[in-house]
């Protein structure tokens, strides 16, 4: 049985530059273009939306350049291969500080790209490998629109989710970002992640430890990290403890 062709994201802030390369994806077999992106925030939300394998990311462009857009791609837990094309060859250095795989000069060259290509697919083949034996959540990225531009987090390390007012905030493992998601919007897209526990709340599934009771008669839920229990609804507390039931091991 043949596998499914490597998935690609062409990142490059010029139409004639994309073009090059989609001919040149085009005329080696066992890879496929799977979208665009013209900057460094609109790359973040492509690899969110597409989960591409490898993205062949150009450096500078406006806005968030290819430089910040792949140190964010590399803190994810399943990130994308990345494969620097540019004019300048003075990134070099840099390009590997950020995990890239490999590094093209332009114009790129059919061999050089396939080379590339080569090298990036075995990377991915072995991150997936060790994703699938570690892993018991999937690795779906949220691309969050903030102050600073597009923001890429793992759901995977989302511990909650708090909502106040007309904002919600994500407390992840590298801090807190605050989006304009409403919970509802995260709670039916992710239904595989976040897990209601009030109406104000969402949790990460994987930080879930146990539901406690307290001598004043409230739920409150404790997570595996040893962070502050947070409050359980009486709404949701027989959902909550339902979700529990199902996940313990048979006797």
């Amino acid at each position: 049985m043949t596998s499914a062709p490597q998935r690609i994201l062409i990142a490059d802030d010029e139409p004639l530059a994309r073009q090059r390369i989609q001919r040149l994806v085009d005329a080696l077999p066992d890879y496929t273009v799977c979208g665009e992106a013209a900057d460094g925030n609109d790359t973040l939300r492509k690899v969110a939306e597409l989960e591409p394998d490898i993205v062949l990311l150009d450096i500078r462009m406006p806005g968030m350049d290819g430089m910040e857009a792949a140190e964010q791609l590399s803190q994810l837990n399943n990130p994308p291969a990345v494969i620097f094309s540019t004019a300048y060859d003075h990134y070099a250095i840099k390009a590997f500080e950020v995990s890239a795989v490999a590094y093209l000069l332009k114009p790129v060259r059919r061999e050089a790209l396939a080379d590339a290509l080569a090298r990036a697919g075995k990377v991915n083949r072995v991150q997936f490998q060790a994703l699938t034996q570690t892993a018991d959540v999937g690795s779906g990225q949220l691309a969050v629109r903030t102050h600073r531009g597009t923001e890429l987090i793992d759901l995977a390390d989302v511990r909650y989710c708090e909502a106040d007012q007309k904002y919600v905030t994500l407390h992840h493992s590298r801090g807190e970002t605050v989006c304009d998601y409403t919970l509802k919007e995260l709670e039916q897209a992710y239904p595989d992640y976040l897990l209601r526990i009030h109406r104000h709340t969402l949790v990460g599934v994987r930080f879930i430890h146990a539901l406690r009771r307290n001598t004043d008669g409230q739920n409150s839920l404790l997570l595996n990290d040893s962070g502050a229990p947070l409050p359980v609804s009486r709404r949701h507390a027989s959902h909550v403890r339902q979700w529990l039931q199902e996940r313990q091991p048979s006797p």
